[in-house]
Parts: C-alpha cells; sequence; structure tokens
C-alpha cells in the first residue's frame, strides 16, 4: 500500500469517525451528553433556544468565593452561564451588603459549562440566564467544600403550611428580592407562593417590582432569578413579559386552593417517560458539545467583574453557531398551568 492509499485510507477513517461522533452527539440522551461536560465551549457568549430546551456556548464560571458570595454544592458543576448573568449575580451581592443588610449570597445552581438539560434537578437552567439564591444568608466564615455539599438551606415556611413564618422571614429578605427585581435585566424572580403572599401583605410605597416576582412550586428556601436574552443571542427564546399588575390577586389566590396540590390519578397502563434527545434541541446544540474547550477553567472564570479571556487559536468560528429557525415552546411545561 503506497503512501498516498495510506493518506486517503487515514482521511476517510477520520472522517467517518467525525461523523459517528457528530451522530451520537445529535441522537443521543441530552441529559447525560450535556451533564458529562466539564468544560464550556470557547468563544462569544451565545444562549440559544429557551430556558427549558436550549443550550450555551461561551459560558464563564462564577468563581468559588468572592467577597459577598460563595457558591455552594461545587460538585454539580453547575456555576456556569453566560457572563451577563454572572456579572450580575456578583452586582446583587454587592449592592445587597451594601444597602440591604444581606452579608452575602448563597449561590445554588445556575447553569452546566454548556448549559442543556440537567441529570437530575431542574427543568430549565439551560441557556445560561437562570440562578439560584439562596434564602439563608451567608455567613462570616468561610464554608468547608464538605460542609457546601451538606449545608441545608433555611425553609422560610411554616411547619408544613403553605405560608411564611414571620419568625424566619425579615426585612432584609424583602429588600434583597427588590434590589433583585430593580436591575433591568431580570425578567422573572420565581418564589414560593407563601412568599409571594409574604410581599404582598407586607410591601408598601413602591410595589411595582412585584410583578416580577412570580410564584411557582418549591422555592420556599431560595428564590430563582432569570434574566432575558441578552444581545449576540439571536435565536434565545424569552418569556413574554410579565406586565405591570403586582400578582396579588386572583393568580395568587389560586395557589391556596387545592387545584395546584392536586394529584393526578396513575395512568391506567405505565407511561414510559419521553427521553429529551439531542436532536429535539435547537440545532445549534449539537455543535456546541463537539465545540473546542479553553485550557483551563482559569480561562473562563469570572472575577469581580472581569472576564479572562480564552486563548484566541481554540476560538471556535462565529458560524459554526448560526441561528436556525426552529421554534421553542413559550413556558416551562408545568403539571397545571395557573390562572
Amino acid at each position: 500500500m503506497t503512501s498516498k492509499t495510506l493518506l486517503r485510507f487515514a482521511l476517510g477513517a477520520l472522517i467517518a469517525f467525525s461523523g459517528a461522533i457528530e451522530a451520537i452527539a445529535e441522537d443521543g440522551p441530552a441529559k447525560q451528553l450535556f451533564g458529562v461536560q466539564t468544560l464550556p465551549t470557547v468563544g462569544a457568549p451565545l444562549s440559544t433556544g429557551f430556558y427549558a430546551k436550549g443550550c450555551l456556548a461561551g459560558g464563564v464560571a462564577l468563581p468559588e468565593d468572592g467577597p459577598t458570595w460563595q457558591v455552594m454544592r461545587l460538585s454539580r458543576n453547575r456555576r456556569w452561564g453566560h457572563p451577563h448573568m454572572i456579572g450580575l449575580i456578583e452586582k446583587l451581592s454587592r449592592d445587597a451588603a451594601a444597602k440591604d443588610g444581606w452579608p452575602g449570597l448563597l449561590v445554588g445552581d445556575i447553569s452546566q459549562p454548556r448549559g442543556g438539560p440537567m441529570i437530575t434537578g431542574h427543568a430549565s437552567h439551560q441557556v445560561g440566564l437562570d440562578a439560584d439564591i439562596w434564602l439563608t444568608p451567608m455567613p462570616k466564615r468561610r464554608f468547608t467544600a464538605d460542609e457546601r455539599e451538606k449545608v441545608e438551606a433555611t425553609s422560610m415556611l411554616k411547619g408544613d403550611t403553605l405560608f411564611v413564618d414571620p419568625k424566619k422571614w425579615t426585612p432584609s429578605r424583602t429588600a434583597l428580592l427588590r434590589t433583585a427585581a430593580s436591575y433591568p435585566e431580570v425578567e422573572r424572580i420565581f418564589v414560593h407562593p407563601g412568599i409571594k403572599k409574604q410581599l404582598c401583605d407586607t410591601v408598601q410605597g413602591d410595589r411595582s417590582w412585584l410583578a416580577k416576582v412570580r410564584p411557582y412550586w418549591g422555592h420556599y428556601y431560595h428564590f430563582h432569578i432569570r434574566i432575558k436574552c441578552q444581545p449576540g443571542s439571536p435565536n434565545c427564546k424569552s418569556q413574554e413579559p410579565t406586565g405591570s399588575d403586582d400578582g396579588c390577586g386572583k393568580p395568587l389566590a389560586w395557589w391556596f386552593t387545592d387545584e395546584p396540590w392536586r394529584k393526578a390519578p396513575p395512568p391506567a397502563k405505565p407511561v414510559k417517560p419521553k427521553i429529551m434527545m439531542v436532536s429535539d434541541l435547537p440545532k445549534q446544540c449539537a455543535r456546541i458539545l463537539q465545540a473546542p474547550s479553553p485550557n483551563s477553567i482559569a480561562e473562563v472564570t469570572y472575577g469581580m467583574g472581569t472576564k479572562v479571556a480564552a486563548p484566541a487559536a481554540t476560538a471556535a468560528p462565529a458560524a459554526a453557531f448560526a441561528p436556525d429557525d426552529e421554534q421553542i415552546p413559550d413556558d416551562i411545561a408545568v403539571p397545571r398551568q395557573s390562572p
């Protein structure tokens, strides 16, 4: 066999192998393939798809520690996000410490390095524009790595009720939520219905910011910040605006009926759960799975609002993430939708 023939054979094998990898990325279970990614792509930030059906390119990591924040549950590797999301968390931590009497943020899940569905946990947090913040204040000392895995957040509810325990809720928690809602890029803040009711019953003066605070299942020990699609992400799908109503009327009252908490009857026949494949996501997500990674986490970590640039030599071409016309659902699927 001549050297030219060997070269053709090698090139053919490489092309076939690349095709096989691409087929796996397009057709494999999305949560497994995105869940094993340890580093983001290199290049400009790009949120693709909807909060509950999409992926993220060019994400950056929130440092484990800052002057006014600590990241919890580090083993999950979910402290990644769009740079604007990471910058907003840092800003909120500083503003809340300076203005609201809140000593610092304990930050929960943001997103995976390349976004996408998670093996466990959230339906959303897929495009790097969502973040969970505990309603437990940061202590003066630094948690150990082991404590970050085991320390439990404090529920704001009174026993097994739907209502906030007045002994736990403080004005500083109200101020923290008000500050988070004050940022123009924040689209929604999800809290437990009991927390929303607490705010509706107690907030005086300007109540316009309450329109962004939305009741939702869970969220009794943390709140969930969601920001708008950011410039440079043309295929990011935003939600409808919340409007100006403070949300303290009929929609909130629905949460205190039996309907939201009624268990659905079991199906007559077992239903096999649908597995979301990569091919079910926007087309760019398969390419994002295969895109180059930076050399280390230090190259894509925010620190006090300053991004450390990744090496240009490994940057992915912008054309690799060109938008398509795929339509994404307008909202997160929930068991029953409130009025």
